[in-house]
Parts: structure tokens; C-alpha cells; sequence
């Protein structure tokens, strides 16, 4: 796992850490770390180390000091670099180092209005052609204005000066965070730097790995400054990597039959919305399920027995009464409403693509909400869930599997406020519902119920997955961890990582890198690569 910490923590290992070394020693450490970095980006480009521009947005804390003392080691290598005061100060140890190793050094100035230059606390700002001439022909800028402190929107003249970062051709290398982004949700109001390289110290911050922090983060770097030790609670925050879904997923052994592999009951479907039911199934059987029942309208189940063989489906007529075919010696048959035990041995339900917000899908819900069985609730579930919030929190394991969307309804939020706090939405979901709640999108977060275990995310996807019916294919691969006894966290996360990572292959190929080559794709070409989404473990 990739582990993150959140502030307080961070800063109190920090503390531990700083009263075993010299003075100074940890700054040093990491502006070693960062300038190796800005080095083998600047080697990137043709013209190399010597006579690269490279441009330091020093603020007044100890990330300018990093990103000072950093620029003088790339100075004494040959390159020539302009350092634009963004406070009232800079770092004196860092600042001194640089005009020793030859750095230039330029301000921006608050001025009362257009006319008049003189110093005023008006708030507008004049950052001068020699600082904008600086950024704008940059081969390379630090940024080193705010750490992981800043809270709320950038002020000026941060502002402007991450605005005109984000306008130049220049690489971004940004010191332990961007400038603008919350480190401890991801949050980002107002402008903030986008930065292609993070060098962050010690250790992963969570606005990180979270969106839209993570968007502004790009490539994170980790330089080891010894923080690790001195880390004495649990992360906040954890991101899987390829291994740690190696052995979260189930595999057969020689004793496996159908029923120990899990059985799946999947209620999906309706005679308007077909497809969900057959990605949702399709997902399940290369989910390694080691049965599928699938409870549907006529329609979709039509779809689903030529598509899907191996599905076994209970067909609900129009009316919501059981039409399987089989002898009806169940308990809820014979005209009564339709109940889960109709369908047999089932270990784990998914709940809700495409089966409608009717009354019947409605009571249908709460009768598998109300078994003592893990239960995913996803699209139309969640919806109706929002109708019916008394059908929460409930005994047994449950996965919500919402969008921004879908979790704003349930939780009478605006869908874009929750898309910039992902971390505060989800972990609130969870709370309130008693659920392990897995918000889709860019980065997958997954909420555990308890509000102790870290939070899990997901950066495994690509943007191609943005498309109609590839969540029907996460749910029902989700479905199918839980049905072979994975508890609701695990399983989210590892089908959010398969169902990433297939999404990459089908997108780019056998690479599963995102690239200029990649193409566009649908649902079922994610439903396809599943296979090799799991070889590729």
C-alpha cells in the first residue's frame, strides 16, 4: 500500500524526528532529494542541467527554504535561476545559499490601482514584466509558495503567480504539495498550481492521491527524510498497489466447486434497461463468481440467455411476480410479492443497474436490504435509497457503489461540491448509512463504515472509462468479490483496481498506458479485458 498521512500527523513526526538531527538537517535532506529530481526532469529535455531558466516561486516557510536551497545546487551545476519573492520574506539560510551559487532574485509588489505604484494593502498585485517574462520563458519552475499548511483558496499574489505558472510551457515541479491544494482532503478552491512532478518528503500526503488535489499533483515523487519511524498512528489514507490486489483476490483450489467459489444474486435489468443486466452478469462470471442468478424482467433476461448461458435467471413478470418456470414451493410464491429465497443459495446480492425506480424495484430492494447477506446498492438502488433513507443502516455487510450524482441525492448535497471534497462526501456517506460507500470517478474512493480503518483509493482507471455502463460492469465485479467473502472494503477496492486496470488495457492495448494511441471505448470492451486484468496481476 501507498500510505498517507494527514497533517497533524505528519507535522507530529516531524517534531519527533527534528530533535534527534542537527539543526537544519531535514531541509537539507529533502532538498537533495528535490533537486535530483528537477535534475533528471531538466536531462529530459535536450539542452540539459547547464543554461536551463529555471524559475523558484518562494513563499515563507520551509517549502521556499526546500525549493531555495534546492535551485542552489542546480545553480552551481550551470543553471541560471530567478527566484520571484511571493511573501513579505524568504528563507535567509536558503536565499543566501542561492545568491552565493549566483541566483537573481525579483518580487511582486501590491499597488493601489493602476495609476499609482506606491505600496498599498489594497490586495491587487503587479507582478512586473521581468517576473512575467521570467515564468513565461521558464524551462523549469518550483514551486515553493505554500506547503502543507495552506488551507482555503490561494490569496494574492499566489494567485496570480500559480495562474501564470499553469500559462507556461515550462515543467512544474511543485515542493511537497501544489500551491492551492488542501493536503489533507485533496480540496482545491480557486486557483492552484498544476504541477507535472510533487517531490513530497517523508511521506504521501492525502490531496495527493485524491482528486481534484490529484489532477494538480501529476507524477508524485517520495523522497525518504527517515519520517517513517517517528509515524506511530495509522494512515488516513491508503492506495493499493499491484501486489496488495494480488492477494486480496480470491482464487480456486482443488477443492472448489460452484458453491464455494460464491454465488452471486444479481437483481439488474428491466425491459427498458437491458444492457445493465448483461454487463452486470458478464461481470460477475470473469469476477470469479462461482454462480450467477440473475432475477430480471423478460426482456433482459431474453438478452441474458443468449448472451450469458452460465446465468441462471429468475424471470419477474410484469407485475413483479416470479415466472422462473420451476415448480413454485418457495416461500413468496403463489401471488405474493416476490422475495429473495425464491432463487436459492445465494451468498452476496448486487442491487439496482438498470432495474428501475418503481414501486415494485422499490419493495424488491427492501426485501434483499433485509437478509442477513452482503448487499451492493448501485444506480437505480441508490436512488432509491434516497427515497427511502429508513432502509439504512441495516446488520449486515453493505457496499454503496454511488457517482457524485447519485451520492449529492443521497446525502442533499450539490454533485460538484461533492466532486471537489470527494475525502469529506464519502467518509460523511459512510456515517450516515453505515456503509462502506465507494464514490466513483477519476479517483475511486472507498469509505470503510467505521470510520476508524483508512480510507482506500483507487488511481488505477483512465478517463476513457468515463462512459455509460461501465459502472453496471463494477458493480457486478464488486458483486462477485463479495460473494467469494471478501468484506465490503476489500472488495470495492480490488474490483475498482481490475476494473481500472481493464479499462487501460482495453483503452491502450496490452500496455495498459494511457498514450496519444489509446481509443475510445465502451462498456463491454472493459467487460472483455477483465481476463487480462486479472492475468496482469
Amino acid at each position: 500500500m501507498r500510505d498517507a498521512y494527514q497533517v497533524a500527523k505528519v507535522r507530529a513526526a516531524e517534531a519527533a524526528l527534528m530533535a534527534l538531527v542537527p539543526d537544519g538537517a531535514l531541509m537539507q535532506r529533502a532538498a537533495a532529494g528535490l533537486a535530483s529530481v528537477c535534475t533528471t526532469v531538466l536531462r529530459a529535455d535536450p539542452g540539459g542541467v547547464y543554461g536551463s531558466r529555471v524559475v523558484v516561486l518562494a513563499g515563507t516557510g520551509d517549502n521556499g527554504g526546500d525549493a531555495l536551497y534546492a535551485a542552489a545546487l542546480l545553480a552551481r551545476r550551470g543553471a541560471s535561476v530567478t527566484v520571484i519573492q511571493a511573501g513579505p520574506r524568504i528563507h535567509a539560510g536558503g536565499a543566501g545559499a542561492l545568491r552565493t551559487a549566483g541566483g537573481r532574485f525579483a518580487g511582486v509588489a501590491a499597488v493601489r490601482g493602476p495609476d499609482d505604484t506606491r505600496p498599498d494593502i489594497s490586495g491587487r498585485y503587479d507582478a512586473g514584466h521581468d517576473v512575467r517574462h521570467a515564468i513565461g520563458h521558464a524551462d523549469l519552475i518550483i514551486d515553493g509558495m505554500l506547503g502543507i499548511g495552506g488551507k482555503g483558496g490561494l490569496r494574492e499574489p499566489y494567485a496570480t503567480l500559480a495562474q501564470l505558472a499553469v500559462s507556461s510551457a515550462a515543467t512544474t515541479v511543485a515542493v511537497d504539495l501544489p500551491s492551492g491544494i488542501d493536503a489533507d482532503t485533496g480540496a482545491v478552491d480557486g486557483p492552484a498550481v498544476r504541477a507535472a512532478v510533487t517531490v513530497t518528503f517523508g511521506v504521501v500526503k492525502p490531496g495527493l492521491l485524491i482528486d481534484p488535489g490529484a489532477r494538480h499533483a501529476g507524477v508524485v515523487e517520495l523522497v525518504d527524510i527517515g519520517l517513517q519511524p517517528h509515524l506511530l498512528e495509522p494512515p488516513d489514507v491508503s492506495a493499493p498497489q499491484r501486489d496488495d490486489i494480488r492477494l486480496l483476490v480470491p482464487r480456486p483450489g482443488p477443492e472448489s466447486d460452484k458453491y464455494r467459489r460464491g454465488v452471486l444474486g444479481l437483481l439488474a435489468g428491466s425491459n427498458r434497461f437491458t444492457g445493465a443486466a448483461l454487463l452486470a452478469s458478464g461481470a460477475a462470471v470473469h469476477g470469479g463468481a462461482g454462480m450467477v442468478r440473475l432475477v430480471t424482467a423478460p426482456a433482459a433476461a431474453a438478452a441474458a440467455r443468449s448472451l450469458w448461458p452460465e446465468v441462471v435467471i429468475t424471470e419477474l413478470d410484469a407485475d413483479s411476480r416470479d415466472r422462473s418456470g420451476e415448480k413454485n414451493d418457495y416461500p413468496g410464491a403463489e401471488g405474493q410479492p416476490w422475495s429473495p429465497a425464491s432463487v436459492g443459495r445465494v451468498q452476496a446480492w448486487v442491487a439496482g443497474p438498470g432495474m428501475g425506480v418503481t414501486q415494485d424495484a422499490a419493495q424488491r430492494l427492501a426485501a434483499v436490504l433485509g437478509t442477513s447477506l452482503p448487499v451492493l446498492v448501485d444506480a437505480d438502488g441508490l436512488t432509491l435509497l434516497a427515497q427511502r433513507p429508513d432502509l439504512l443502516p441495516r446488520p449486515a455487510p453493505t457496499l454503496l457503489t454511488p457517482h457524485a450524482g447519485e451520492l449529492g441525492r443521497l446525502l442533499g448535497a450539490d454533485p460538484a461540491d461533492v466532486e471537489e471534497r470527494r475525502l469529506e462526501y464519502a467518509r460523511k456517506a459512510a456515517t450516515r448509512t453505515g456503509a462502506c460507500v465507494l464514490l466513483k470517478g477519476s479517483t475511486t474512493v472507498i469509505a470503510p463504515p467505521d470510520g476508524m480503518d483508512p480510507v482506500l483509493v483507487s488511481t488505477a482507471g483512465t478517463p476513457w472509462l468515463a462512459t455509460a455502463g461501465t459502472g453496471d460492469v463494477l458493480s457486478g465485479l464488486a458483486g462477485a468479490l463479495l460473494a467469494q467473502g471478501l468484506l465490503p472494503p476489500q472488495a470495492a477496492l480490488a474490483a475498482a483496481y481490475l476494473h481500472g486496470l481493464a479499462g487501460r488495457l482495453a483503452a491502450a492495448g496490452t500496455s495498459g498506458r494511457d498514450s496519444e494511441s489509446a481509443a475510445p471505448i465502451g462498456a463491454s470492451d472493459v467487460l472483455r479485458a477483465l481476463p487480462m486484468a486479472f492475468r496482469a496481476l
